[in-house]
């Protein structure tokens, strides 16, 4: 019967490797979206794409950093004996909203579907910080 209720850290690593592999599946369906069709996804987020930096720009950050997150999330997933690689792909995944957080001062807050991604962003990091292995200082 012991063996039926797993160990709370087991049941956290597990929760935590998961969710790492859901931001993963996330991150790089994301950039797909946005390598298949870029103008329909900058649009999607207030952007209009203009010329050949315009485009540049948006497949660094909409491809390039998107695709670097979920690498970084699912190597994360793999290796849950180095809590570290879960903190950075956390503090990747809260970096975008506390971007918008910050220009929210300036112009408000993003609006529609933008909104629910940043939702679901904050939701997401906070939950990866909150299920790393106890007695660990971060980054340790």
């Amino acid at each position: 019967m012991a063996g039926a209720i797993a160990h709370p850290a087991r049941r956290r690593a597990h929760w935590r490797s998961q969710l790492l592999g859901v931001c993963a599946t996330a991150h790089s369906l994301a950039a797909l979206a946005a390598l298949l069709n870029p103008d329909r996804v900058a649009e999607a987020m207030g952007l209009f794409l203009v010329g050949v930096n315009g485009y540049s720009q948006f497949y660094a950050i909409y491809v390039g950093v998107r695709l670097a997150t979920a690498g970084l999330a699912l190597l994360a997933s793999r290796r849950g004996d180095q809590p570290i690689l879960g903190d950075l792909a956390a503090l990747f995944i809260l970096a975008q909203p506390l971007g918008r957080f910050v220009a929210a001062f300036a112009i408000g807050l993003p609006k529609g579907s933008l909104f629910l991604v940043c939702v679901a962003e904050v939701l997401a990091g906070l939950a990866l910080l909150a299920l790393r292995p106890r007695g660990n200082a971060l980054f340790r």
